[in-house]
């Protein structure tokens, strides 16, 4: 009756054990009303603006909460190099930030562990964009998104799905993937925190429609899509049945860029053959999965490393490079993509 007797307290009146019953049910159902709203409200929007030249440098990196083990502590080390050389603008996570299950709360100190106490060079002092992973829905899913995570290091700045906007350049859609997953949903050796997902048939379709509408409405030169889970992959877990149905006609349909994601423990770059979509794995900031690999098309697919490693993305309004590295910070692989600028008349 906790809630009741709050609730009496602020209206200053006595009440009958029948309309205590009442006010309970109402609260209760204004709370219940509130949560799905703030579920399923249009996806909150960030601004980043360029650099006075008119370019965007940044990081992505992921699966690499591991409190320095795995090798986590050498990526960083190189991130925070490569990170000066480019003066990046900000880093993206593509999720599994926390392992084995995510952060027990918001003053569990693997955050300081894994994230605060490692990535300490100066270039990496920049914002950081993070989605949710598998195993970071593990543990208390709330903590992650909590604000005071950003008392703690002002960097951090994690939602279920959201959207960055730098200028005309580009537009970043970050979308929480765990969900249309299904095997987690039937998993019986591990407990995930559900709490803000259910109903999840109606959490996924507003998701999907507010993504929808976000694209429709883009102006911006160079769209791409962030999520944890793959697409197209080649790597241990392979493409995502899940996406592929509900996520990947919406990204073909509006002429996204590039896919970039996490989940399998490499680095990859595959090449739609049947639209523009660039897919981009960065899932190697710690633990990599040496010869896990599996048989892709050739066409499609134009690098694989099965180590540990990161990627770097530079644009403008008519190009972006694209670099993957290594443990030591050794150039893998680069790609270039160009748009074509129409001048007004």
């Amino acid at each position: 009756m906790v809630v009741s007797n709050l609730a009496m307290a602020c209206l200053g009146y006595e009440t009958t054990r029948a309309s205590r019953l009442h006010l309970v049910l109402v609260v209760l159902v204004f709370c219940i009303s509130s949560e799905i709203i703030s579920s399923f409200a249009e996806l909150q929007k960030f601004e980043h603006a360029p650099k006075d030249d008119g370019s965007i440098s940044f990081l992505v990196v992921g699966d690499w909460g591991r409190r320095g083990f795995y090798n986590q502590s050498k990526v960083a080390l190189q991130m925070g190099w490569i990170g000066e050389k480019l003066d990046i603008d900000f880093v993206i996570s593509t999720g599994d930030n926390f392992y084995g299950d995510g952060l027990k709360g918001v003053s569990d100190p693997a955050f300081e562990d894994s994230f605060k106490n490692i990535y300490t060079a100066k270039s990496l002092q920049k914002q950081w964009y993070s989605v949710l992973g598998n195993h970071d829905y593990r543990g208390n899913t709330e903590a992650q998104l909590s604000p005071v995570l950003r008392k703690i290091d002002s960097r951090w700045l994690c939602l279920r799905s959201f959207i960055l906007n730098a200028a005309d350049i580009a537009d970043f859609f970050f979308v929480d993937t765990t969900p249309f997953v299904t095997k987690y949903i039937t998993d019986e050796k591990h407990l995930y925190d559900w709490r803000a997902i259910s109903p999840r048939g109606t959490y996924i379709a507003n998701l999907v429609k507010d993504l929808e509408e976000a694209l429709r409405k883009s102006s911006a030169k160079w769209k791409i899509v962030i999520g944890h889970h793959a697409i197209r992959s080649a790597g241990h877990h392979g493409d995502t049945p899940e996406l592929v149905r509900h996520l990947l006609p919406i990204l073909k349909a509006h002429n996204v860029d590039m896919y970039m994601n996490g989940h399998d423990h490499c680095l990859q770059h595959i090449s739609s053959l049947d639209s523009p979509i660039q897919y981009l794995t960065s899932g190697a900031g710690s633990k990599a999965w040496r010869g896990d690999i599996k048989r892709y098309n050739s066409q499609a697919m134009k690098f694989f490393h099965d180590g540990q490693g990161f990627m770097s993305l530079n644009l403008t309004r008519s190009d972006a490079h694209i670099v993957f590295y290594d443990v030591l910070g050794r150039v893998l692989h680069t790609w270039n993509l160009s748009k074509q600028l129409h001048s007004a008349v």
